[in-house]
This record gives structure tokens, C-alpha cells and sequence, in this order.
């Protein structure tokens, strides 16, 4: 590593999450995108699949095997669940991994098999990493040689829920999720339900009491709380490209009011550059954190006594995948957090 530029890999660079990695990296003054792997696009230009970076001076796309691992001090792995296992396994000790798959995410590895249909393909990293909620967990992401990225929509409702389970001043048996994506979401293949005249004009669930996200979001909160939490979680697509927003009802601990849970959410999140609570009628929704790193939060009374609505907004692409993977990477090398993520929300 020379000046402090870090020669960067990326796994899976033709995908969505992909693409704005290395937008992201534009800005950042620290990173030099050495490797760009994309199997299918093997032997292209990047700009031959993403137009929009053609003013980037970028490494031709190549395929995995062909990557020359040796000279790299971090690699993204953008990849589909079930392939990054054994690609880290066969990483380089020194290169250090940021893995926005789902394949590390889940701690015990029994709970791995049951929810993505086959056995854990590296076990013996398992243990090492560490869970890639930044705002939570920056302390030991700031010694990780692997860390595993939230998925999206754990990244939108943990940073509502986790400070409020911590607090106790939820029934956490009582937590209804109703969480909707962009397209984008479902990644850059060729799918039905994704196809302009399935999707546009219209919204669809998908997933229902089996989303590969719940059984994470469970794993986050537990630890928040201390004991075993499960929810209801019900995933719906929605027509717009990138955009996350998430629907909370839950019963208060006795004794707890909303000033209680907005107090909460204030404080746990006072000094962050990237999560905030939204004053007293100002609106929320997902125009307002399109293209930037920043997670909106938004806390009501509901007019049921003892009830509260809670919402979070983000960009799926960025704060729920690119962007946090980026702010990993700067706390694990001991970078000012915010650095290459200062874009400000595009609106409208």
C-alpha cells in the first residue's frame, strides 16, 4: 500500500451492488480498483456494460480465475449467496474481505444450511467474521479480516430496532415488519416477476414467512436483546429501481411512551454522520435517501394505546449494500468514516 491507496478487487463488478462500488470508488481518494471480475462479461470494457462510468480509468473486466490476487489489500465480494465460501477460503491471508453476500452473515452455520439449502463451505471463517452493521459493530470491524455486509433490509431494520430492543421498550414479541424494495433489490438477472410488464404499475410480496433476510434480522436482535427474538417480516417489490422503506408496529414495554422510543432513537444515533431521526413532521420516504449513504428513521404514536408505528428509509444500492461496504472498509483501515460517501441524496 503506497500514500495510503488501497489497490482494491471486486467479485461480481457487472452486478448492480457492483456498479456502485465502483461509482462510490470515484469519489474516494484511497482507492485504486486493481481486479474487476464478471464471469459473463469476462474480456469487456466496463464501460461496454456501464455506459454511465466510461469517464473512469478502469481495469477491463475478468474472470475470477484469472484474478492475480497477490498485489490486492481488499476485496468486495459481490457475488451470489453459495460462491463466496470457497473463493475466500482460497484468498490470500493478507487481503482483507468485505463480503456483501449473504454467505457470512449468518453466525451459526446449522441455521446457514437450513435457510440457503446447503452446507457451509467454510466453516473455519465462520468464526472469524464479523457482522458489518457499522454503526453497531465498529469496534470490531476495526480488527476484522472479514467482514460480512448486512443484507438490505436487516440494514434498515436493525438500525431502527436495535437501540429500542436494547432499551427494553419494546414487547419484542409483538414486532410486525412490512418492508418494500426497488427492482434493483432482486439483482441483475433476468427474472419474471421483475420484467417491466410484471413489476411497473404494480406491487407484489414475495417470500411470505420464508424470506432468507429473517432469520438475520432474528440473529441482530437477539443479540440486542439479550434473549431469543423472532418476528413477522413480509418483503414486497415495489416499481422504482433502487429504494428501501420499512413499516414497523410494535407494543411498548409497560410504562413507555413515544417521547421514550424517540428519545432512544436520538441518542443512539446523535453523533452519526449517516442515520437520523426525523424531527416532528418532517416527512420520510425513499426520495430522500436516493443515491447517498443515510438511513432515515421516523417514530409515531399510534392511536391504539400502547402501540407505535416506526418507518426507515434507505438506498438498497448504497447505506443497504455499496455504501456500507465502503464504510467498512474505511473503519477497518482507519479512514475518516465518511470518506468517498458524502454524496447527498438526489431529489427529486
Amino acid at each position: 500500500m503506497t500514500d495510503n491507496k488501497l489497490k482494491v478487487g471486486i467479485l461480481g463488478a457487472s452486478g448492480y451492488t457492483g456498479a456502485d462500488l465502483v461509482r462510490l470508488a470515484a469519489s474516494h481518494p484511497n482507492m485504486q480498483l486493481s481486479v474487476l471480475t464478471a464471469n459473463s462479461h469476462a474480456g469487456k470494457k466496463y464501460a461496454d456494460v456501464y455506459p454511465h462510468l466510461a469517464n473512469m480509468n478502469l481495469p477491463d473486466l475478468i474472470k475470477i480465475e484469472d484474478a492475480n490476487w497477490a498485489d490486492l489489500d481488499v476485496i468486495f465480494c459481490g457475488l451470489p449467496h453459495g460462491t463466496t465460501q470457497k473463493i475466500v477460503a482460497s484468498l490470500p491471508k493478507h487481503v482483507k474481505v468485505i463480503d456483501l453476500s449473504a454467505d457470512f452473515r449468518l453466525r451459526n452455520t446449522e441455521t446457514y444450511n437450513e435457510w440457503y439449502g446447503h452446507q457451509h463451505f467454510a466453516p473455519e471463517l465462520q468464526k472469524g467474521a464479523v457482522y458489518g452493521l457499522s454503526e453497531h459493530y465498529r469496534d470490531d470491524i476495526k480488527n476484522a479480516n472479514l467482514v460480512a455486509c448486512p443484507g438490505c433490509y436487516p440494514t434498515a431494520v436493525l438500525l431502527l430496532l436495535i437501540p429500542l430492543l436494547k432499551a427494553k421498550l419494546l414487547d419484542e414479541k409483538s414486532l410486525i415488519i412490512d418492508a418494500k424494495s426497488g427492482l434493483t433489490g432482486a439483482g441483475r438477472g433476468l427474472k419474471l416477476n421483475t420484467l417491466f410488464a410484471e413489476a411497473g404499475e404494480s406491487m407484489s410480496v414475495y417470500g411470505v414467512a420464508g424470506h432468507r433476510h429473517a432469520p438475520e434480522i432474528e440473529q441482530e436482535l437477539s443479540v440486542a436483546l439479550g434473549s431469543d427474538v423472532q418476528v413477522s417480516f413480509t418483503p414486497h417489490l415495489i416499481p422504482m429501481s433502487r429504494g428501501e422503506f420499512i413499516s414497523t408496529y410494535a407494543n411498548v414495554a409497560a410504562g413507555v411512551d413515544i417521547n421514550d422510543i424517540k428519545n432512544c432513537l436520538r441518542q443512539a444515533y446523535l453523533d452519526e454522520p449517516f442515520v437520523r431521526l426525523q424531527t416532528d413532521g418532517a416527512g420520510i420516504g425513499t426520495q430522500y435517501v436516493r443515491g447517498s449513504n443515510h438511513c432515515l428513521l421516523s417514530a409515531h404514536q399510534d392511536r391504539i394505546d400502547g402501540r407505535v408505528i416506526l418507518f426507515s428509509t434507505l438506498d438498497n444500492l448504497v447505506k443497504g449494500s455499496s455504501g456500507q461496504a465502503i464504510q467498512n472498509m474505511n473503519i477497518m483501515f482507519g479512514f475518516e468514516e465518511t470518506l468517498g460517501l458524502t454524496q447527498q441524496p438526489m431529489f427529486p
